[in-house]
Formats: C-alpha cells, structure tokens, sequence
C-alpha cells in the first residue's frame, strides 16, 4: 500500500526550473532573486519592507534585537508554540513570560496577557498557531493601553486574514518561516516583515555580519550574524510565491475533506475557525476525547499513517525547567490541550482516498467517552 506521508512540499517544473537557471547564472548570494522575493512578500502581506533571512527563528531572533529587548526584560509569549518563539528570547537574554491559550483557537488568551503584565514588560509575542490569526483587536488594544510592543510569530501563517487584513501588517514586526512543511517553501528560510523602517535597517544589518547597508564590504556598524538567504532558496520562493493563492485553496481544499469526514466521529474535535479570520491550513490539529493520545498515534502507525504529538508545551520541557528553575508557571488550557491534541498528515496532494483512509483507521479504534 501507497505510503501516506505527513507533510509533503508542493515542488513543481517551473519550481526546479528556477533553480537550475539561478546555478546557472553563477550569483548564488545576495543578488536579485533575493530583492524579488522580499519584493512579492512585502506586497503579498501588505507591508512596506520584508527582509528574507535563513529561517523563521533566525526572523525572530532580529526582531528582539532590533527592537533592543535585553536582560532584566519580560516578553509575553505562549507555552502552546513552536521552541522558536521563546528561544529568540532567550538569545538576548528576556524572559519569557508565559500566558495561556484560549480553548478553541489555541492562540494567546487575551485576557491572560492582561494578567501577566508587569512593570518588566516590554512586548507581546502573539504566534499565528496553526495558521489560525491570534485575537488582534484585542492584543493590539492591550498593547497600546500598557504602551507594549507587538511582535507577531506568523511563521505558521502565510495567508492567514483577520478581518481582512493579512497576518504580518500587526505590530511592530512580523516573522514567516519556509521549511518544507510550510504552506510556501524555500527549503530552509524565513522572512521579517515591517511598517518600521529603522527596524528593517537593523534587521538587513544584523542578517549580514553587522554590515551597514551602504558601508564597505568588511566595514561593520553592530555585531551581527549570518542569516542571509541564498538565491537559490529565493528563486524558489519566487516561484512558489507566483502560485500562493493555488498554494493555499490545496491545503484548504484538504482541512475541508478532514472536517466533514471527521464529524462522524464524536470524540474528536476539528480545529475551529473563527468566523472573521481565513485561516492558512499549516498543520491539521485535532484534539481527542475519551482516549489516550498517545494510544490514537499508535493504533495509526500500526495502519501505516503517521501522526504527531502536537505541540509539546514549552514551559513543561527539560531545557527551560533548567535555565527558569522556580515554580512551574499554572496553564490549565495549554496543559489540557497539549494532552489531547494529534496532528494528522496534511500537505495540499493528500487525496481524498488517503483522507478517507486516515478516517477510517480512526473510526475502528476503541473510544469510551
């Protein structure tokens, strides 16, 4: 039997064809595939400057240090996200702060972010999960009350609208992420996005060893690092980019089949979404009742089908116990959620044959609710 992967990246003829001519061309760094793409971003997402670098993390990464979040510093930020988001805090030495999830959304829960504001407070780090917009009205209206900074972690969005406007315009700066199970891929890479012009100026300093934009090739102006995105991932990016909306309507095409085979089965919830946002399908998430999770993977790896533990809350892991030691921070709904919930495989070529295989090895496990 065909095996069903768990993510797939969607690469086609024109995608490889873009590629081969940039290793043709012999200018494989920081040449125009490169001024395109961050071109085709920056519109796509409706924002003045977009700055591609080597990942999603390292976009974060910049982001805190060109906002100039430093030690002594607290940043709000979800437990419920990829370690990325509280690493690129780390880095500079900020503690993260962590808030709780809202039940349907996973997303920061508005009003514990109230809560967790202190007089260390510099930022809001809102994450984008799943590709589901966090509650911007309300985070925003919180951020300006208590005179914070916003950054959002879209690094799982690409697309995703909140009352029309696409993820990346809110706060201060925004990151996207482009590893191969992205709704967009360059291989490795990610992207800063921003209204803030000095804050773009750090961030294409800070990518390129701390090199001043019009400054001499070994002049320097900061410490900085190697985040630079090479042209072939970007030539890559420019092509998929050419097709995103194609990009997209897949994967949503594929959420849409889970969703309406999934209702027969009354011990797993769907993911939810909210009337006013347009989700971009990242992952397919769902939460389970009545049954262990971890017996829900098993029974499908037995079938052939692989699924995930998704996510692995962050406060709860070795790394963080180690470097924060104290009491261990009180999330009821991330804790809950992270017990229940299981990502089943997506890409946008899963066919509506292995979706239906996938509920089916479902459907024959043995739930008491």
């Amino acid at each position: 039997m065909k095996p069903i992967h768990m993510s797939s990246p969607d690469i086609t003829e024109d995608d490889i064809a873009a590629v081969v001519d940039v290793l043709r061309s012999g200018r494989l760094a920081l040449g125009p595939q490169s001024e395109e793409f961050e071109r085709l971003i920056a519109e796509y997402v409706g924002v003045r400057h977009a700055i591609a670098v080597s990942s999603g993390t390292a976009a974060l990464h910049m982001i805190v240090r060109a906002l100039g979040f430093g030690r002594g510093d607290e940043v709000l930020v979800p437990s419920f996200t990829f370690a990325a988001s509280v690493n690129a805090l780390l880095f500079e030495g900020v503690t993260p702060v962590f808030v709780d999830i809202e039940r349907d959304t996973f997303n920061l829960d508005p009003d514990d972010v109230e809560r967790k504001i202190t007089p260390r407070t510099k930022a809001i780090m809102a994450v984008d999960v799943f590709g589901h917009p966090a509650e911007w009205d309300r985070l925003d209206a919180i951020a300006r009350a208590h005179r914070l900074r916003i950054i959002d972690d879209s690094c799982e969005a690409l697309g995703a609208e909140y009352r029309g406007r696409r993820v990346g315009q809110f706060g201060d700066a925004g990151a996207f992420a482009f590893y191969p199970n992205k709704q967009l891929t360059t291989g490795e890479g990610g992207v800063v996005v921003t209204n803030d012009g000095e804050i773009a100026r750090a961030c294409r300093s800070l990518r390129n060893q701390g090199r001043p934009e019009m400054g001499a090739w070994l002049e320097h102006e900061r410490l900085g690092y190697n985040y630079r995105l090479d042209e072939m991932s970007c030539a890559l990016g420019c092509s998929q980019m050419r097709r995103i909306e194609t990009l997209l309507a897949k994967r949503e095409r594929v959420a849409a089949q889970y969703t309406d085979r999934l209702r027969r089965l009354e011990w797993i919830s769907a993911p939810a979404v909210r009337p006013h946002v347009r989700a971009s399908w990242f992952v397919y998430v769902v939460t389970v009742s009545g049954i262990d999770r971890g017996d829900v993977i098993d029974s499908l790896a037995a079938a052939g089908i692989p699924a995930r533990a998704y996510f692995s809350p962050v406060h709860l892991q070795s790394y963080i116990r180690a470097l924060m030691p104290g009491p261990v921070p009180q999330l009821p709904v991330t804790d809950a959620v992270a017990r229940r919930a299981v990502a089943l495989p997506f890409h946008g070529n899963l066919t509506d044959e292995e979706i239906e295989r996938v509920v089916d090895a479902l459907s024959k496990l043995p739930v008491g609710i």
